[in-house]
């Protein structure tokens, strides 16, 4: 069973509900998430800070781009690139090749952190990312440090 949109963000009071119901619609569709993607992997390129993550990545950033923008459309609530092009995304599975431990975690979640920050997403939403990448970033790791 799929998890919708709405209760992947779960229940919440009527103060802090959202402007839409969607978090693609909230964030704007895919140019900004776009943007997102593209200055997440140009500070990984950039920042020293990041550079155990960049390691992960290999020589080339061009496939993870497209691969992440897909994912984050589909996992958004917006349109189902990844899922239409590979299938579930079993992220655990896609992952375990690669060496995941609490400084690349660390780092890929300053990193996106950072990306929203600059892409100037709306606090509440970069809030909830925030809370929900911790979840799946730390699910990612494969290491124990």
């Amino acid at each position: 069973m799929v998890a919708t949109p709405e209760a992947k963000w779960g229940l919440m009071d009527i103060q802090n509900k959202p402007p839409v119901d969607i978090p693609f619609q909230w964030i704007g569709g895919e140019a900004p998430v776009r943007a997102l993607v593209d200055r997440f992997y140009d500070l990984m390129d950039l920042e020293p800070s990041y550079k155990e993550l960049r390691a992960v990545h290999g020589s080339t950033l061009a496939d993870a781009r497209d691969k992440l923008f897909w994912f984050l459309c589909g996992w958004l609530g917006g349109p189902a690139h990844y899922t239409d092009r590979f299938g579930h995304p079993r992220l655990r599975m896609r992952h375990m090749p690669f060496s995941i431990g609490i400084v690349e975690r660390d780092q890929w979640l300053a990193c996106m952190d950072q990306a929203m920050l600059e892409t100037e997403l709306d606090p509440q939403l970069r809030a909830q990312l925030k809370a929900s990448f911790f979840k799946t970033a730390d699910w990612m790791r494969n290491q124990g440090v």
